[in-house]
């Protein structure tokens, strides 16, 4: 088996960097990654992927990771290129060579119905995927989110001339533009859903059909259950699975909003992803088996 860089190009001309975790046949699993996330972080995911006979793209956004050309000072984009650029065109690729399901994180899950061609995928298993506002989450995270929003971030921002994520342990730096967008969303109760402005993202949704599986960790403090069921709300035409773990459930002590994909929880979790894509018509080489 073999894994290859490849440069793809969004549909508006940026050139973006994914890998190919290759695998005989015409099976693809699209890895959306969350915000401000490598697609190196994912790497394991898409090992145990391959491993059971199926290709998986993992992709870097627009100024994240190798997708980044330059400085982020000046750097113009929307929050919503990501997923109706930057991921639809990993999507394209692997819609181009087979059939695609989705394994999604965070932004992942946001991103289905900003897809181009959605309903070209045959399902979606997300993880970690809530409305982002700060009322949802257990005290003290609220608070601490509510001060990243409304006084470190302003104040960083204009000082970087971007949102310096890595200086909070938070992830890559991601641009202005981004940044200002998402803090917009994650100040509403069911993010871009209570935004008048944001009805060109947000009418789309309605007509998402492909079933989905929404999982979330009771210790995920960005996203716990009633964060994901806020947002979860905006996919009105399909069906969707949620899904609760406890840490202990999947034999680790902690999961919170960025252990799914890692490899301790994977031993338990990754064999699940794939057995619910199985049940949407995924073939798993010699069946489902765990990390270990």
């Amino acid at each position: 088996m073999s894994t290859t860089d490849l440069h793809l190009t969004a549909a508006d001309g940026y050139r973006l960097t994914a890998t190919h975790f290759g695998a005989p046949g015409d099976q693809w699993i699209v890895m959306a990654s969350a915000t401000a996330v490598p697609r190196g972080f994912y790497r394991r995911f898409a090992e145990y992927a391959q491993q059971q006979g199926i290709n998986v793209i993992t992709t870097d956004y627009r100024g994240i990771g190798d997708s980044k050309h330059g400085s982020l000072r000046g750097f113009e984009m929307e929050y919503a290129d990501w997923s109706r650029y930057d991921l639809a065109a990993a999507v394209d690729y692997a819609l181009a060579r087979g059939k695609v399901w989705l394994v999604g994180h965070s932004l992942g899950g946001h991103a289905i119905g900003q897809l181009p061609r959605p309903n070209e995928l045959q399902a979606a298993y997300v993880c970690g995927v809530g409305a982002g506002w700060h009322g949802w989450m257990p005290r003290p995270e609220r608070y601490r989110a509510w001060a990243l929003w409304n006084v470190v971030g302003p104040v960083v921002t204009r000082i970087y001339g971007y949102q310096p994520m890595s200086k909070f342990g938070l992830g890559e730096d991601i641009p202005m533009g981004a940044y200002r967008d998402w803090k917009k969303w994650c100040h509403l109760p069911h993010y871009f859903f209570d935004d008048p402005d944001a009805r060109a993202i947000t009418d789309r949704f309605a007509d998402v059909r492909v079933p989905i599986a929404a999982a979330v960790s009771t210790d995920d403090l960005w996203a716990p259950p009633r964060s994901r069921d806020a947002f979860f709300k905006g996919y009105t035409s399909t069906a969707v699975d949620r899904v609760d773990f406890t840490p202990g459930e999947l034999k680790v002590k902690q999961i919170g909003h960025m252990g799914y994909f890692r490899a301790q929880t994977g031993v338990e979790l990754w064999p699940r992803i794939l057995l619910w894509l199985s049940q949407h018509g995924l073939a798993i080489s010699g069946g489902v088996h765990n990390t270990a």
